[in-house]
């Protein structure tokens, strides 16, 4: 595999798990495995970083597996760098997941059939962040008022950006109006607080780092996070029926005084059909066992259960991660059974 680029980029908490426990099975066959997560403001990496520490600590003695973190676009490239073999695991945005499985938006005529699941993990919360000169109403709509101003969309080969640009579109928004910047999360945050950007695009779950960045640096009475009705929730579902109604609660960031009415979609963790039952079936059972580890890392995984372990996948389970579910007693419906 060609790693070499991605291994100088591996976490730190990542290398630190894996040398806490080298020692013990020196000599022996190591498998390593490597997580794509997304830039270092939201909450893929933070969340990857927590499953590869976890996974390394508790499979490393007795299976010699190690896991690690790295940092990526996001979800585009994500899909990219597992199907040429960089990366072994992948968290996904449910859009992308569903387009890259049936072959369709970005993918068009190339499905990734060789994607499997291993479990849906938490929300991909929307949070459109604009300066309060623009939210006249405080809707979504209010995009138009960006027209010609610098906006942060995401990183080219992100998901973000393309999740971005499909819900505008659903909207008969037209992105390419905008001064669009492609920049990550952090980078959107410290743009947004000096004024480069007028807005940017957050897709993540809440809080997320370059959200709580932007209103504890500029304040909660200069930006808002845009809202979306019940039509528009609509709207949206038509275009791609992965999102649905999510409330921020006020108080998630600071000076955020009344609750958000936004939407979501589910974020999934994948692999490819050729990994190994053991150790699809090792990780999934490590990361179900070790939820309150993971709660410590990000608050978004306190929406983690292994009830909602499979709600919303747009692609089989791999039998490894089947087989776990099976343990634990949940009916696997057809549509998730890998042929």
């Amino acid at each position: 595999m060609k790693r070499r680029h991605f291994l100088s980029k591996l976490t730190l908490a990542s290398l630190v798990a894996a040398g806490m426990v080298t020692g013990a099975w020196a000599g022996k066959k190591e498998q390593k495995y490597i997580i794509a997560t997304a830039s270092t403001g939201g909450t893929y990496y933070p969340v990857g970083v927590g499953i590869a520490t976890i996974a390394s600590l508790k499979l490393a003695k007795k299976y010699h597996m190690t896991f690690s973190a790295v940092t990526s676009a996001g979800s585009g490239e994500n899909v990219d760098m597992i199907d040429k073999g960089e990366v072994d695991f992948a968290i996904l945005q449910g859009l992308f997941g569903s387009m890259a499985w049936q072959g369709v938006g970005k993918y068009e005529g190339k499905p990734r059939k060789n994607l499997r699941s291993v479990s849906m993990l938490w929300q991909n919360v929307e949070q459109f962040v604009v300066y309060n000169d623009y939210a006249k109403t405080g809707n979504i709509m209010d995009l138009k008022n960006l027209y010609g101003k610098p906006f942060s969309i995401g990183k080219r080969n992100s998901g973000t950006r393309v999740s971005g640009e499909t819900i505008m579109g659903a909207l008969g928004l037209d992105p390419t109006k905008m001064n669009q910047q492609y920049m990550g999360y952090g980078p959107s945050a410290k743009a947004l607080q000096d004024r480069k950007v007028e807005g940017m695009n957050i897709p993540a779950g809440v809080p997320a780092s370059a959200v709580t960045q932007a209103f504890a640096n500029i304040g909660g009475d200069k930006i808002s996070i845009l809202e979306f009705t019940d039509d528009q929730v609509k709207q949206i579902q038509k275009a791609f029926p992965v999102w649905n109604r999510y409330i921020i609660p006020k108080g998630s960031y600071p000076g955020l005084s009344k609750d958000v009415n936004t939407i979501a979609q589910p974020n999934l963790l994948v692999v490819t059909k050729n990994t190994p039952d053991e150790t699809v079936y090792l990780l999934t059972k490590t990361m179900y066992e070790n939820l309150p580890f993971l709660n410590t890392v990000h608050k978004a995984t306190k929406a983690m259960a292994l009830e909602k372990a499979i709600a919303g996948l747009p692609m089989p389970l791999h039998p490894g991660a089947a087989k776990f579910y099976r343990e634990k007693g949940i009916k696997i419906p057809d549509r998730l059974i890998a042929k």
